[in-house]
């Protein structure tokens, strides 16, 4: 196939985002209620939500340049204003990525959305999970939110919620002491784990918040520098963690990761036992209260 045959087909994609964009946009301006952004709700409304001059109002654009964006044209929308177009619209975080892939931009770390916010049912279904231990994690290893048998597999004493984030496991397991260590097998599973890390660091080189975990990390731990200079990449999959209990003792569980729709980059671990004495003394987790560790987990 020549360049010439392929001109076509690229530039049809084009009109189909923009027509995508065009259809995107009036549907966000639909659903934002006049009194939500402090506009008053007016008399001879004929459509619900905002006005194209009322979204411009609030990005700080102009009103022509506005509608043509909503209409579709080949006009070019710099990061700035799109942010602005996405505040105005109240857009959140999935649904201003949206905005800027349908834009033909690739969001910046300015663009991108803070912690997660999990729904009340996530909760649900983590405390459904028990007696096995299960958490929601990111793929930075922070750990968000967790359910009865994590906690007394981990111990609360360990974690200091900061932002929305409990703990980071990696954090965690590179500076506990041998004494106070709840993985029994970390020569395997630490270089695992800063293979997934990097792994999703590709899509985030240059983000503020990723770099300063990163460094963060390699000035804490000369172990981390080491791994991290391997350059390895692996994805999050089920394999055999071991666990060190301070009341039940050692603990084989099969770490299984399930995505969570409309979540991005972040999953379900659940630790299933491997064998029937890991699966009494998983059971036995429940009736446990939560501590047991020594040091605490640092930020």
């Amino acid at each position: 196939m020549t360049v010439l045959e392929e001109l076509p087909t690229a530039a049809g994609g084009r009109d189909r985002r923009r027509t995508e964009l065009a259809r995107f946009l009036k549907a966000c301006r639909a659903r934002v209620a006049p009194e939500e952004v402090g506009l008053p709700p007016g008399l001879r409304r004929r459509t619900p939500g905002l006005r194209r001059e009322e979204v411009a109002q609030l990005a700080g654009v102009g009103v022509t340049w506005y509608t043509w964006l909503e209409q579709g044209r080949p006009i070019n929308a710099s990061e700035q204003v799109l942010l602005a177009v996405a505040r105005a619209l109240r857009l959140d975080g999935t649904e201003r990525e949206h905005l800027f892939r349908l834009a033909g931009m690739s969001p910046s770390p300015h663009a991108q959305p803070g912690p997660p916010e999990l729904s009340p049912s996530i909760q649900v279904i983590l405390d459904s999970l028990a007696p096995l231990p299960a958490a929601v994690s990111n793929t930075r290893f922070d750990v968000l939110s967790y359910n009865g048998p994590y906690r007394s597999l981990f111990g609360t004493e360990r974690m200091r919620p900061v932002g929305g984030v409990v703990f980071n496991s990696l954090w965690c397991m590179l500076t506990a002491p041998p004494c106070c260590n709840p993985c029994g097998n970390r020569d395997e599973a630490l270089p695992r784990m800063v293979a997934v890390l990097r792994s999703a660091y590709g899509k985030h080189v240059g983000e503020p918040a990723w770099e300063e975990h990163v460094q963060r990390l390699s000035a804490r731990s000369g172990l981390f520098r080491e791994l991290w200079a391997r350059q390895e990449v692996a994805p999050p999959e089920t394999w055999l963690r071991i666990f060190r209990h301070p009341r039940l003792g050692v603990l084989r569980l099969n770490a299984t990761y399930l995505t969570i729709p409309g979540v991005p980059e972040c999953y379900i671990v659940v630790y299933v036992p491997a064998g029937p004495e890991d699966r009494e003394r998983v059971e036995r987790l429940g009736s446990l209260p939560p501590g047991g560790w020594t040091h605490v987990c640092e930020q």
